[in-house]
């Protein structure tokens, strides 16, 4: 009975045991639960929170946004309408001197007109003066009507000519003043800008030799290596009694100077003989197309035209092998290339295509002793297969008067081209040809009626025409200049210009007894 009682009251404590545990856990669920839901609230409240200040923090940053956009815009409508003002300004300045233009021009026909009818007002004048002197002369000298008729004609056309010579040299003066002055002050500024160091044409070399021994070794057994130097470069050696010193002979430069190079490489290396010399005309050639394509570059460097073809840069080097009259054609083209880009700055053209044109001028005389034709056809045909801009193309095709210039880039090299080539010290002549022009220039002077001698001096710079004071008046004289100034245009070919001075003088002589 009582192990009944202790187990029936075992399982009774065990019974409220569970249900106490029971009842304990459902009590910290609900716990747990108010505990959950107060946490989520929290963080409910806090995501709102969050939320709204990332919306404040959104909207400001897009109102800044308008904000920045709006003032750039505002920048940007002031910034076009100041365009637009100062366009408009500009075309208020256009307007206005077109208006100043059409003003001149229609005092310009007014002042025409006026001349015109003060023309015809002399011509009246002249007409009644012909008729009174008519009459006089009927009355006084009893000549017949063609007679009297051919004086007065004769007479004004005495004063015809003598108001015409006279109007043409004041005029002729003005322009040449005026002309003179600012071709003076264009061309100085370009030549002072511009210079550059000039060589004479020769044909030969002379190599300084160490001592005659060397002398002795080139020339080599039976002249064997001499032989194959001239075989080898397409010179020839000339073995004289100079001591210590033997000339290289060639029309062309650059077989000179391979010649040369190879001869002092020889001489430095010590062994000679044919196998060597070969060697060393190759290394010499190697060297001189080197110094070319430098020489090229520097051309280009120093006068600022790039972009040229390759090739082209080697053609403008191979010009330092060149010369023209005495005239190195390299430093010729970089100096007409400098010339030619003052000239086109001063006169508001293109610098760049003027310099372009003037370096290109002569490109055909790197190729003029390899292929038929004049350098001024090898030229354009070279700058045509590179594909050279046509304004260039022109220039080159018309600086020596061979076609006509259809740019002022044209007109501007073959200007330049003259200058470089005329200045004093630039190029020299043979004696022959230069006494063929003093001659030619005393015999077109000495053709006209009324020359008693003529004296051409300064080296055919200029001409000193004496005349027949009884033959040729003062306002002939001026008719007579223009007259061999003409002529001598048209039928010679000088650097530069020629001035022609006449001379007229009257003497009265008389002797007392």
């Amino acid at each position: 009975m009582n192990l009944t009682v202790t187990i029936i009251a075992s399982l009774l404590t065990a019974v409220v045991s569970v249900i106490l545990t029971i009842i304990i856990k459902d009590n910290q669920d609900k716990e747990n639960l108010e505990s959950a839901k107060k946490e989520a609230e929290k963080i409910i409240d806090d995501a709102k929170k969050a939320s709204d200040n990332i919306r404040k923090e959104e909207v400001l940053k897009a109102k800044e946004e308008i904000l920045s956009e709006k003032a750039e815009f505002d920048r940007e409508v002031k910034e076009r309408r100041q365009e637009i003002q100062n366009q408009e300004r500009r075309f208020m300045q256009k307007e206005e001197n077109l208006d100043r233009k059409i003003d001149n021009l229609e005092k310009k026909e007014q002042a025409i007109e006026k001349k015109e009818n003060d023309l015809d007002e002399r011509q009246k004048e002249l007409d009644k003066i012909k008729e009174q002197q008519l009459d006089e002369l009927f009355k006084i000298s009893r000549l017949t009507e063609d007679e009297a008729k051919e004086m007065v004609l004769q007479k004004v056309r005495d004063e015809v000519k003598e108001e015409a010579a006279t109007i043409i040299r004041t005029t002729t003066e003005q322009a040449k003043d005026e002309a003179n002055k600012k071709a003076k002050e264009l061309i100085t500024y370009a030549v002072q800008k511009c210079a550059a160091d000039h060589s004479s044409e020769i044909t030969v070399s002379t190599v300084n030799l160490p001592n005659d021994d060397m002398k002795g070794r080139l020339i080599g057994r039976e002249g064997r290596n001499i032989k194959a130097i001239e075989t080898l470069t397409g010179i020839d050696l000339i073995i004289d009694d100079t001591p210590e010193a033997i000339v290289i002979s060639s029309f062309d430069p650059l077989r000179r100077e391979v010649a040369r190079i190879a001869i002092e490489k020889l001489m430095q290396d010590g062994r000679i003989h044919p196998g060597k010399i070969e060697e060393m005309v190759e290394k010499a050639k190697e060297e001189i197309l080197e110094t070319i394509k430098e020489e090229g570059e520097r051309a280009t460097f120093e006068t600022g035209v790039h972009g040229l073809d390759p090739d082209l840069v080697k053609l403008i080097g191979k010009l330092k092998y060149r010369t023209s009259y005495g005239q190195n054609v390299l430093n010729h083209s970089m100096e007409v290339a400098q010339i030619a880009g003052i000239m086109a700055g001063e006169l508001g053209l293109d610098v760049k295509l003027a310099k372009r044109a003037g370096l290109l001028h002569d490109i055909g005389k790197a190729l003029d002793h390899e292929m038929e034709g004049t350098h001024v056809e090898i030229g354009v045909d070279v700058l045509r297969k590179h594909r050279e801009n046509n304004v260039v193309i022109n220039a080159v095709e018309a600086h020596h008067g061979d076609v006509e210039p259809t740019s002022i880039i044209a007109v501007i090299v073959q200007a330049a081209d003259a200058i470089s080539a005329s200045r004093p010290g630039a190029r020299r002549e043979t004696l022959e040809a230069y006494i063929k022009r003093l001659t030619q220039l005393e015999e077109i002077a000495n053709s006209f009626k009324g020359v008693e001698n003529s004296y051409a001096i300064q080296a055919g710079r200029e001409i000193r025409i004496v005349v027949n004071p009884e033959a040729i008046s003062d306002s002939d004289m001026v008719l007579l200049s223009r007259d061999i100034v003409k002529r001598i245009e048209n039928e010679m070919e000088y650097p530069g210009q020629i001035k022609v001075n006449i001379l007229r003088e009257t003497r009265a002589i008389e002797y007392a007894k």
